[in-house]
């Protein structure tokens, strides 16, 4: 393999991981349901990429001197281009995908329609919900004699119409914008007629009905094309000195709805004097990334597609899985305080999380409950359970991080109501975000105080816990309980660097840690001992830290990594990365987990951690990396990473870079993700 640069772009190597998802849509052994879905992933993970990382780039590029600047190898400038040639390249295969699981769907006799294809059954009903559900809710804007049109709301979709008037005024044409609604749901299921089923997009019940909208006016033609707004949704706050960081946060959220467009979709098919005309009046620059799409923006809607009862069309659900030895029915502390257990969810149910921390808001005995929240589900049985604790007298604390990026409305709700009842908070640290997962509760036992407490990859989220893998350690050992407890002392006093023996936090320790734990390994190479590394995370864009791996590769170092998205080491090139071999699972679930494994002779230390090896997480988070004790458990987690590494179905070969080449081998077909849930199905079997 030859490799123009050492590193690869941490940007187009995002773009390379939305391919893969890309992939998943138009693989044909994919359910067609599951694929409209992947479809809408795609979609949506676009949407953040322009919102913060193409943003932060067009900021450097327009501030003085940004477009020469060179970063990381790379000129702003360039780049910027080379991403918006890369981005329309894919929404066009994604249009193309898009119109092929339409066709297969038909085949199903589901019909996704368009206005002109309504059959007569379904005018009256077409007409109906227009007018009682959708023309209430409808925000119109005549552009025409404004001066300044309102900032139009950011990844909202709009109709662009063109009224052909015959008013005398030198048939001028007169514009306006129609928002997309988002409180009603996008896909309009019509009634079931001769066996087939119909779906309209809402976008085409508002098209088929223009004439009701613009019944007052007089023209000879109408045309209409969607277009969308993508805008900066960097947070500031550096703001008021009066008000407090809440207020100023919810500022800066607010503001995110006027931030500086950064990509300005529309319907390839538009009239060229309606583009310009919008360009005007919406003043986007020529430095904004002008994507042209198809006839639909906000593919990201497919993600909530319609079931439509067709289970034949979507994944078989599976059951979570209950762990061995742990009873949801007894207590959980009783069991915890015999031994470690570990969750893996969703192969086994996040019901052990939230019953951990009910059994503690109701048991008399606790007396304190100190947990790290970073995303919480909108409805979230962990706050609850929370709220639970504090009404019944405990001493709770919650460390909540209100800029995690788009869910900072929900956190600022949920901390609202957890401080009305009494819950004492803490808004991470200053300069820090907070992003590990952790929580560690007392219990007076006898005369002592006793901690049981867990460390998780993922975040406390219900939701999320059903569709991303993650790692949760239940565990009531003294020693690193009592290292959490140091690092809600940091929360409080951050100018003192605490010192941990078990735990590996970041921002100080992590970098750190992993090149000592590397420099081991070098040397066991270098004295023909036993060694290797594996590594699972969800992304590494470290340039320092593929460094590290480049030169135990080269002392002889077996290193396995598994990364799912952003890959900034190149494998497999001689001489450099030869002994790195690196792969992507891209499936039905999202693979979330942390895990590091280093070998040492016949043994192998295994870590589980919040923190991706990202500059971001290293230095600039705090982050807890948990090592794991219980020899159970690491035998465990060794084997469900192997199980991963053997996938041959799923998994993505970063060696292929751009090409995202499938994993071959002459073994037969193994899956990892259905071959995790048949080995911890069999676990419980044998337990």
């Amino acid at each position: 393999m030859t490799t123009k640069y050492k590193y690869n772009n941490r940007e187009l190597s995002w773009l390379n991981f939305n391919a893969r998802v890309l992939q998943e849509a138009s693989d044909p052994n994919v359910p067609l349901i599951e694929r409209l879905r992947f479809l809408g992933i795609f979609s949506n993970n676009l949407d953040e990429f322009f919102r913060v990382r193409y943003a932060t780039y067009k900021r450097i590029s327009q501030s003085e001197g940004g477009k020469n600047k060179v970063i990381k190898g790379y000129n702003v400038n360039k780049l910027l281009k080379e991403i918006t040639n890369i981005v329309i390249s894919q929404q066009t295969e994604s249009l193309k995908i898009l119109n092929e699981i339409h066709e297969k769907l038909r085949e199903h006799n589901i019909h996704i329609i368009n206005e002109k294809e309504i059959i007569p059954e379904h005018e009256q009903f077409v007409k109906d919900f227009f007018l009682n559900k959708v023309s209430p809710a409808l925000v119109t804007i005549m552009l025409n004699d404004l001066d300044k049109v309102p900032n139009l709301k950011d990844t909202a979709a709009y109709l662009a119409v063109k009224l052909n008037r015959v008013d005398g005024d030198g048939n001028k044409p007169m514009y306006t914008l129609i928002e997309i609604p988002n409180s009603i749901n996008r896909f309009v299921v019509l009634p079931s007629v001769d066996g087939k089923q119909y779906i309209i997009m809402l976008d085409d019940l508002i098209r088929y009905n223009l004439e009701v909208i613009f019944n007052i006016f007089e023209y000879d033609s109408i045309s209409t094309h969607m277009i969308k707004i993508t805008r900066d949704a960097e947070l500031d706050l550096e703001g008021d000195l009066d008000k407090s960081y809440v207020e100023q946060l919810m500022d800066s959220v607010k503001d995110r709805l006027i931030g500086d467009p950064v990509r300005f979709v529309y319907d390839k098919n538009i009239d060229q004097d309606t583009l310009d005309f919008l360009l005007l009046k919406l003043e986007i620059e020529n430095t904004d990334s002008l994507i042209p799409g198809g006839r639909y923006h906000n593919r990201r809607d497919y993600m909530k597609f319609p079931d439509l009862g067709a289970k034949h069309l979507l994944y078989e659900k599976i059951e979570p899985l209950p762990i061995p030895g742990l009873s949801l029915q007894g207590s959980l502390l009783k069991k915890i305080a015999e031994k470690d257990y570990l969750q893996y969810t969703p192969y086994q149910t996040f019901s052990y999380t939230i019953k951990f921390l009910r059994e503690a808001a109701l048991d008399p005995n606790v007396k304190s409950i100190k947990i790290t929240i970073y995303r919480l589900a909108e409805i979230s049985h962990i706050a609850s359970s929370l709220i639970n604790a504090a009404k019944n007298g405990k001493d709770v604390t919650v460390s909540i991080e209100l800029q995690a990026r788009f869910d900072e409305e929900n956190n600022i709700k949920y901390s609202e109501r957890m401080k009305r009842e009494g819950i004492k908070l803490i808004f991470g640290v200053t300069g820090l975000k907070v992003h590990a997962k952790s929580c560690v509760i007392e219990r007076l036992e006898g005369k002592k105080l006793k901690r049981y407490g867990f460390i998780s990859t993922g975040n406390f989220n219900e939701n999320t816990a059903k569709i991303y893998t993650d790692y949760t350690l239940f565990t009531s050992n003294n020693e690193i309980l009592k290292d959490i407890l140091k690092v809600f002392e940091f929360f409080e006093a951050n100018y003192r660097i605490k010192k941990y023996k078990h735990l590996i936090v970041s921002p100080h320790y992590t970098r750190d840690f992993f090149y000592k734990k590397i420099d081991e390994q070098i040397a066991l190479a270098k004295a023909n001992k036993p060694c290797g590394i594996m590594l699972k995370m969800n992304s590494m864009s470290s340039f320092d830290m593929a460094e590290k791996l480049y030169q135990a590769s080269q002392a002889g170092v077996e290193i396995k990594l598994i990364i799912r998205g952003i890959c900034c080491l190149v494998p497999g090139v001689k001489g450099m990365s030869e002994n790195i071999r690196a792969i992507s699972i891209v499936d039905k679930f999202l693979e979330h987990p942390r895990l590091f494994i280093f070998k040492k002779k016949k043994k192998e230390e295994v870590y589980i951690s919040s923190a991706d090896l990202m500059t971001r997480n290293l230095d600039n988070r705090v982050e807890i990396t948990c090592p794991i004790y219980d020899n159970d458990l690491k035998s465990e987690l060794i084997e469900s990473f192997n199980i991963c590494w053997k996938d041959n179905v799923k998994a993505r070969d970063h060696a292929s870079y751009d090409k995202n080449e499938y994993v071959k081998n002459d073994d037969k077909p193994f899956r990892s993700q259905f071959e995790t849930y048949d080995y911890y199905k069999q676990k419980l079997e044998n337990n």
